[in-house]
């Protein structure tokens, strides 16, 4: 679905907001259950759904299992070793947190699936009104880590051809990683280089080839997230579950 990246962002930002507030597994839940029904309006194939957020489904439950071996002391005692505490106020945490960190990474992931790094850039320039030299630099940027990445991985070849750095690892690392820096820093002088030949940064208004358009799709996210941000806390409110972070 073609939705502008800045409504994306902030949808996502908006539903984290509604769920940070309090450490319960009502609001995170219902929030979760809400987005995973949500989240096939997207059009997000499924293969690329599951492999952009396999790590969040890995890293919540070892936050959990974290959270149950060392969390709070509080209710019946189950286990008792060393460091190792589990009891009723670890194991409510545990599931709190693991529920949590699903509710709050997974929109955050998905809903920026596809997003194209320029129009992200221009819609932060012309809607959020952000500085464009601030904007503009930082996309360069971000399409020059793709080419860095070349570079070593060309450099490295290189330098094997030639026999340099063959013994020792961390000299290896060493001399490539100091050889990519160098790269950089030529490319980015040169980049900025251009970039001052074209007018960037000058003093007057600048222009944009691609409007970022903001229209009733973008709005209808943004709703979306505030009912769901919503219904989650309104629902930790109602059952009782409400646990404020602070106060």
């Amino acid at each position: 679905m073609r939705i502008n990246p800045v409504a994306r962002l902030a949808a996502g930002i908006v539903v984290a907001l509604g769920i940070v507030w309090s450490i319960d597994p009502v609001s995170a839940g219902v929030a979760l259950v809400l987005e995973l029904a949500l989240f096939p309006l997207l059009r997000i194939p499924l293969r690329v759904f599951w492999t952009r957020t396999a790590l969040i489904w890995i890293a919540a439950p070892l936050t959990g299992l974290t959270v149950l071996l060392y969390g709070r002391v509080s209710g019946v005692s189950y286990l008792d070793w060393a460091f190792v505490h589990i009891t009723d106020g670890s194991i409510q945490l545990a599931v709190a947190g693991t529920i949590r960190v699903l509710a709050l990474a997974l929109p955050t992931v998905v809903l920026l699936i596809g997003v194209d790094p320029t129009e992200l850039a221009d819609g932060l320039a012309q809607r959020v009104k952000l500085p464009a030299r601030f904007v503009i630099g930082a996309l360069a940027a971000a399409r020059l880590v793709g080419l860095l990445r070349e570079d070593a991985r060309m450099l490295e070849l290189a330098r094997r051809a030639r026999g340099v750095g063959d013994r020792g690892r961390f000299r290896r690392f060493a001399g490539l990683a100091f050889a990519v820096l160098v790269l950089a820093v030529r490319r980015g002088s040169a980049l900025a280089t251009a970039m001052e030949a074209r007018g960037f940064g000058g003093p007057g208004p600048r222009s944009w080839a691609r409007d970022s358009a903001f229209g009733a799709r973008e709005w209808a996210l943004l709703a979306i997230a505030v009912v769901v941000a919503g219904v989650a806390v309104l629902a930790a409110v109602l059952t009782g579950w409400w646990t404020p972070v602070v106060g």
